[in-house]
């Protein structure tokens, strides 16, 4: 597969008979553009983790309009915004999607503040994960709310990932917020995913261009884990 850093949490991924597309929000550098017309008869999948507009662009909608499209998007995005002519599935935290090209699934799980996480797997076994806005810090902000306050934002935030380590022991690729904005304690939720989780393959994501501090950290004291930090839109990386 061929990885590709389009901006802020998106991503897209070549498969040998499918596209995958994460969170798009926006692509300076025209990286799926590209990738679209260098795989005209490519279905293309669109997940979006949530309602926000660092992971959400309604331009999705009106991409690959020459290619067969699917949408799996989670339910906080209001159905208003969504075309009814298009295949669309709605999801929830516990949803599974298996109605998608290739053999490909695609389970949601919560994020533990809004929206979802993605797990895809392909019809060989491999195991794509997007962690959309799991993080401890997006849960702090979101427990702001005066009717969230009685939760405790770690706890939820090990809930959730509780939930994903239970029925995933390992993954291929991993893409997990990593984003200096929070000061200390900013990688802790990509390090307390690898703990739990055995990863091949890690994307740091949702930066905001702050790729020094990104980069140079390291995640998790593993030998079998590669962090392929993608500096600008555009960047790619190939796994075998």
């Amino acid at each position: 597969m061929k990885v590709t850093y389009l901006d802020n949490s998106g991503f897209a991924i070549e498969l040998d008979k499918a596209i995958l597309v994460f969170d798009y929000s926006n692509d300076p550098s025209h990286s799926l553009h590209n990738i679209l017309d260098r795989n005209p008869l490519l279905p293309v999948v669109f997940l979006v983790s949530h309602n926000h507009e660092g992971h959400y662009n309604t331009g999705i909608y009106e991409m690959a309009q020459n290619h067969t499209r699917y949408y799996v998007i989670s339910n906080d995005v209001p159905a208003k915004e969504i075309p009814s002519t298009l295949d669309v599935a709605g999801v929830s935290a516990g949803d599974t999607i298996d109605t998608l090209p290739d053999g490909i699934t695609v389970k949601a799980y919560p994020a533990g503040c809004k929206g979802v996480c993605f797990m895809v797997t392909t019809k060989f076994g491999m195991k794509i994960f997007h962690g959309g806005d799991l993080s401890t810090l997006q849960i702090h902000r979101c427990h702001n709310d005066d009717t969230k306050r009685h939760h405790d934002p770690q706890m939820d935030f090990e809930k959730a990932l509780n939930r994903i380590a239970s029925e995933n022991q390992s993954v291929t690729v991993a893409m997990i917020a990593v984003d200096p904005r929070a000061g200390e304690g900013y990688t802790d939720a990509a390090s307390r995913f690898m703990e739990k989780i055995d990863v091949s393959h890690f994307f740091p994501m949702h930066f905001e261009g702050r790729h020094d501090e990104v980069c140079d950290f390291v995640y998790v004291p593993s030998a079998t884990t590669r962090n392929h930090c993608l500096k600008s839109p555009g960047d790619s990386v190939m796994i075998e």
